[in-house]
């Protein structure tokens, strides 16, 4: 309530001197307009719901709209760019001669391998891990009903499959990190009987295993004390008001062989539903030693999500992002070149994940070796956030990043959730249109050599000719000098 005392002493005033003017004398309409016109305003911004900002900071949180009124307009159906790019060029996507007409319906990518009995037909954009916990319930609940409104996926995020997940009807991914929460048993571990109950829930379509993050690899994720509210400590099975640490490992595995077979005990007990797990790349000795496993075991995983250095977190600690593990695209070559050569890229889909927010970003990790992109912070926006920055704090004023309830009810959940939807049906679009702007159909069509970075001045080279690209089982029948020592030293019984 004391967020809406100034809006209560202005009404106040404002009755106040309203009464003294109809009491004594016109000249005090003077200062009764104002204050009561301010009065009525406030009052409005309380009770409209298309600005979450507005409800939780009525009067004051006006004073931002001004300079959005100036900036570049926000997407819609009918975005132009009437004055161009402000980018330099320093790489692009190549265009035909010879375009072709867009696709009619956006593409999808069928997720599972052949160890897969239920497979997913995966949109080219998705909502990336975000959870309940880090978000609100109703940020949750709009993100998941914009989800089932578009046809697309939302990842869970590793706090758990709570109910607000559930409610909207939207296709999920449910992410399972080393905290195990959601199927979580006494001692901290990993309850497979509990787990099989929630994986076979209808809106569950994918099961993902959290290995590490692009902020924060190397960590387990941190949910701050301010934020652990008791719906959130039953969820999780921690204690009320206390800051949440998942272990930086998993107890289920030590080494690439039983993370593959782990895997593989997971899809078998979510019903042959695809499974898969998410990583930002540090080693690209480790991962070989991961695809070593695969070939020995003759199983796979479904997909891999790779997420890059560069991603976001409101729990990352400052001197991680952009430090530790591999930027996306060199994380997304390295792993679809180390399936490739081991041969099994077929059997294996790959999910992007980090600042992937326009169309071009779409297309652009397509030809980087991505089957399919997830957003988060572009989601967050779509959903109300304002990049306040107080993500870790619980004092979002857009409601979207706490779980204070107050703060949280500014969200209107259905237009939220139709911003959702826009957002990421528009920016599929687009992905589409600059596909056939460069003649091709469908992503499959895409290859490396569609991208091309200027190397210096007067100089451009493709992706193809600036990356070196494996051929099918190269790395089993004789790796490349480049490949050697560290596909020699892949170890499918050891990390590291």
């Amino acid at each position: 309530m004391r967020r809406f005392l100034p809006l209560l002493l202005v009404c106040l005033l404002a009755a106040g001197v309203t009464a003294a003017a109809c009491a004594r004398s016109a000249r005090w309409w003077i200062a009764a307009g104002p204050l009561l016109a301010a009065a009525c305003l406030g009052g409005w911004d309380l009770l409209q719901r298309r600005r979450p900002v507005l409800r939780n900071h009525p009067l004051v949180g006006r004073l931002r709209y001004p300079a959005e009124r100036v900036r570049a307009p926000s997407r819609s159906e009918d975005a132009r760019d009437p004055f161009g790019a402000d980018r330099d060029g320093g790489e692009y996507l190549v265009p035909s001669l010879r375009p072709v007409e867009p696709a009619e319906e956006p593409p999808v990518v069928r997720v599972g391998g052949p160890d897969c009995s239920q497979p997913y037909d995966m949109a080219l954009l998705n909502v990336s891990a975000m959870s309940f916990g880090a978000l609100s319930s109703r940020a949750v609940l709009a993100l998941n009903r914009g989800a089932a409104l578009g046809r697309f996926a939302q990842d869970t995020g590793e706090g758990g499959l709570s109910e607000h997940h559930l409610r909207g009807g939207g296709d999920l991914v449910w992410e399972i990190g080393s905290g195990y929460f959601g199927c979580r048993d006494a001692e901290g571990g990993f309850d497979a009987r509990e787990f099989a109950d929630k994986a076979a829930l209808p809106e569950v379509k994918c099961v993902s295993l959290k290995l590490s993050q692009g902020s924060a690899p190397g960590m387990g994720g941190v949910l701050p004390a301010v934020k652990v509210s008791a719906e959130i400590a039953r969820e999780r099975k921690v204690p009320v008001g206390e800051t949440v640490v998942s272990p930086p490992l998993h107890r289920m595995f030590s080494t690439p062989r039983e993370l593959v077979l782990f895997l593989a005990r997971l899809r078998e007990l979510a019903g042959g539903k695809p499974t898969g797990f998410k990583l930002c790349v540090g080693s690209r000795r480790e991962f070989l030693a991961v695809c070593a496993a695969m070939v020995a075991e003759g199983l796979t995983p479904d997909f891999v999500v790779v997420d890059g250095s560069e991603g976001g977190t409101g729990a990352g600690p400052a001197g991680f992002a952009g430090r530790l593990g591999m930027p996306l695209t060199q994380g997304l070559i390295t792993v679809h070149n180390a399936l490739v050569g081991v041969g099994l890229r077929d059997r294996v889909r790959i999910g992007a994940s980090g600042r992937v927010a326009t169309g071009a970003d779409i297309v652009t990790r397509l030809a980087q070796g991505a089957d399919y992109t997830n957003a988060a912070r572009a989601m967050m926006r779509a959903v109300g956030c304002v990049g306040a920055l107080r993500c870790h704090t619980g004092t979002c004023p857009a409601g979207v990043a706490t779980q204070d309830p107050l703060r949280a009810r500014a969200l209107h959940v259905a237009d939220q959730a139709r911003q959702v939807r826009r957002y990421q049906r528009e920016t599929v679009r687009d992905a589409v249109r600059i596909m056939a702007a460069m003649g091709v159909r469908e992503p499959a069509g895409l290859t490396p050599g569609h991208l091309v970075r200027r190397t210096g001045p007067g100089a451009v080279r493709s992706y193809a000719e600036l990356y070196e690209w494996l051929a099918p089982g190269e790395l089993l029948a004789g790796p490349p000098e480049s490949w050697e020592a560290d596909w020699k030293a892949a170890d499918p019984d050891a990390f590291g």
